[in-house]
């Protein structure tokens, strides 16, 4: 599938609109960067099979680890392009694939881990 970096953009607001009011001021400080593709070595360091993909990733320190330290780098939420549009068949499936994606992330930014994902059906 292909898309312009800014549809891209736009549905991956989209998405960050769905997100409820309530938890919008605990999101203020969080980057949303897209990237088109994960690098191996993070692959290789997150020990992702090379017959899967990396549609997004939280990397930073999640609130339920509490205040910040000098020195963390501030939390972020990087969205990989090319896995999502290479996956997805159309637009519609694409929107979906980033809202989950997108909620995904910021689930982990309030510290919920994989397996708690995993259990809620967001794995």
């Amino acid at each position: 599938m292909h898309m312009s970096p800014l549809r891209f953009r736009r549905l991956v607001d989209e998405a960050l609109a769905l997100v409820p009011g309530e938890f919008r001021p605990h999101l203020e400080g969080v980057a949303v960067v897209i990237e088109d593709w994960a690098p191996d070595a993070l692959l290789d360091d997150l020990g992702v099979p090379e017959d899967e993909t990396l549609y997004g990733l939280y990397s930073g320190r999640a609130l339920t680890e509490g205040p910040a330290s000098s020195g963390d780098l501030p939390p972020r939420i990087t969205l990989y392009r090319g896995p999502l549009l290479e996956d997805c068949a159309d637009e519609d499936d694409l929107r979906e694939e980033i809202a989950t994606t997108v909620i995904h992330e910021i689930a982990h930014h309030f510290g919920i881990g994989e397996a708690r994902l995993e259990e809620l059906g967001w794995g």
